[in-house]
């Protein structure tokens, strides 16, 4: 939270946070939910939703706003005294970004932020820690998110039918809510826009507004970028001069009978060279690239130092909890952004956030199976990560040609929390496999019930902090691994050229190892877990990962052996 927001208490609402931002999460009386900010909270009783929501109320007295978003201008009823005026915008993540061919090609891939980054940046800008010290940007004040409960048609989200179904192949199993809406909820700046004031208070004529309103836009769009941040669609209805200066302006011109009145076109043009303006519309709203390198680079250091101390006992959160399944504790959460739940390993809280969804969801992302869901990613905080779509209760398929194979649809996958109780304890006996992270249980519902529902039945059992069974057929599970580059000691220490993966089958095609040395690899594992108390003879090649080192090939055991890790654990079980 931003240290310029003023303390509030929750009383008996719960507290959530979401990439920073602190938030009192309510249930509204419509059976949605509302999720207050610090801005918010002591205007919560106006914030409920029967007093500025309820259908006649906001129908009578909402203004649209220009623009081509849905964005309103609404003011409260009168509760206690008090009235106030609001911003209401729904939000379009997910949607085509409407910007002219040069906004494109210096914004290549600018996306509309989901509500919850929105806010983030917000905040961040606010906060003003970036850049300039003397310098400040001033914005609306962000007060809450407002999810209504019901779900649109696809009809009516404005995304077409196409681009739902690409956003879902590029993020398979994951749950973008892309038909629940959301309403961004900002306090209304009393004042005008510079266009308002240059034409009403200096009676400009239109023709002469550009050679002003040229430098003030970008006046506006250098400071932005002083204090490390750009919005893509930046215009000078964006730029906000304050009630009380649009008065003095005013003032300016009375005893003036020429017109336009240059004095007040020197004051618009004064009070933003001196930074006394707010800048609205943050849908947009990005790092620059030196800032954005800076905040990952930062972050990732940070994470790769949690990662390291990430079973060492800490203090949650009130929105988080400690919990232990299979052996292996994990920090517990519910992702307000899509309605699903996190599991994330270790005892470390602040690893959470780089789980959520809307960190690694957009991420850049490349296949690396072309039989399973499986994408390694590269997360908007610079971190290195793997993602696959958990098997459980699927049937396992022919694999070796063999009588494996039936042994394979007799055991079954192992659930998510079973393959990472695997790698917990392989782990802590020196055997290696990819590092496990967190697990992540989507929020939309599946359609097609499970043709294997043995994992449900004998999970039905072990339930979370929120007494729900951990695993249930209605939804989807995504694991998440760490990409391997090192120890995660080695990692927090010093950043290093990345090793490049590429598991035993894919190594013996490439002509890195024989046939004779994939054998002896192969062997080495199933003995070595034959000796912790594990089968591995279900393990395939392309289960086995070796990591290929840019300047030294691959990479070998202080044996001298080379290194092969399990990168696959839904059929391992324990002897």
């Amino acid at each position: 939270m931003a240290t310029e927001q003023p303390f509030f208490r929750a009383g008996p609402e719960s507290i959530v946070s979401v990439l920073g931002v602190t938030y009192v999460h309510r249930r509204t009386t419509d059976g949605g939910d509302m999720y207050l900010t610090g801005f918010g909270m002591p205007f919560a009783d106006l914030l409920d939703v029967d007093n500025w929501y309820e259908r006649s109320w906001f129908e009578t007295h909402r203004e649209r706003l220009e623009g081509t978003s849905a964005v309103y201008r609404v003011m409260t009823k009168e509760v206690g005294g008090r009235r106030l005026n609001l911003v209401v915008k729904n939000s379009r993540v997910g949607e085509d970004v409407p910007l002219d061919t040069r906004t494109l090609l210096e914004f290549i891939n600018t996306e509309f932020n989901s509500p919850w980054e929105e806010f983030a940046l917000v905040m961040e800008l606010r906060d003003g820690q970036h850049g300039p010290p003397d310098l400040r940007i001033f914005t609306q004040e962000p007060l809450a998110i407002y999810v209504p409960p019901q779900k649109m048609q696809g009809w009516q989200s404005g995304r077409s039918v196409d681009r739902i179904n690409r956003i879902r192949a590029r993020h398979p199993g994951v749950d973008i809510d892309i038909l629940r809406q959301y309403k961004l909820i900002y306090r209304w700046i009393e004042g005008k826009n510079v266009i308002e004031a240059l034409t009403e208070c200096a009676h400009l004529a239109s023709e002469d507004l550009p050679q002003h309103l040229g430098p003030i836009t970008l006046r506006a769009i250098g400071d932005l970028s002083r204090k490390g941040y750009a919005v893509a669609d930046m215009k000078p209805e964006h730029v906000i001069i304050g009630e009380k200066d649009v008065a003095a302006i005013d003032a300016l011109g009375r005893d003036s009978h020429s017109r336009p009145r240059k004095r007040q076109v020197a004051a618009v043009r004064s009070l933003v060279r001196q930074g006394r303006y707010s800048v609205i519309d943050y849908e947009l709203l990005v790092r620059t690239a030196e800032h954005e390198q800076a905040v990952k680079a930062r972050r990732r250091h940070t994470y790769l130092d949690d990662q390291r101390a990430r079973f060492n006992p800490a203090e949650l959160p009130e929105h988080l909890s400690h919990t232990e399944v299979f052996g292996v504790p994990y920090v517990y959460g519910h992702v307000e952004s899509t309605d699903g739940t996190l599991w994330v390993v270790g005892r470390n809280g602040r690893l959470f956030d780089y789980f959520l969804p809307e960190r690694w969801r957009t991420a850049q992302s490349v296949r690396l199976s072309d039989n399973n869901e499986v994408d390694y990613m590269l997360t908007k905080d610079n971190v290195h990560l793997v993602r696959k779509t958990s098997r459980v209760g699927e049937i396992p398929t022919t694999f070796f040609g063999d009588e494996r194979d039936a042994l394979a649809r007799e055991r079954g996958y192992n659930s998510p929390f079973e393959a990472f109780a695997v790698a917990h304890h392989l782990a802590q006996c020196e055997v290696p496999t990819v590092y496990v992270r967190a697990i992540y249980r989507t929020g939309s519902a599946k359609i097609e019930e499970p043709a294997d529902p043995r994992r449900y039945e004998n999970h039905k059992g072990f339930v979370g902090p929120d007494d729900v069974p951990i695993l249930t057929p209605e939804h989807d599970y995504i694991t998440i691994r760490g990409y391997f580059n090192g120890t995660d000691a080695a990692m927090a220490e010093h950043d290093r050229a990345l090793l490049r993966p590429i598991d035993l089958r894919r190594a013996l095609r490439d002509g890195l190892v024989d046939s004779s040395e994939a054998r002896r690899i192969m062997q080495r594992v199933v003995a070595r877990l034959r000796e912790v108390g594990y089968d591995g003879a279900l393990l395939a090649e392309n289960d086995l990962l070796l990591a290929v080192d840019p300047a030294q090939g691959l990479v070998c055991e202080a044996s001298g052996h080379i290194e092969a890790r399990i990168c696959s654990l839904e059929l391992v079980y324990r002897r």
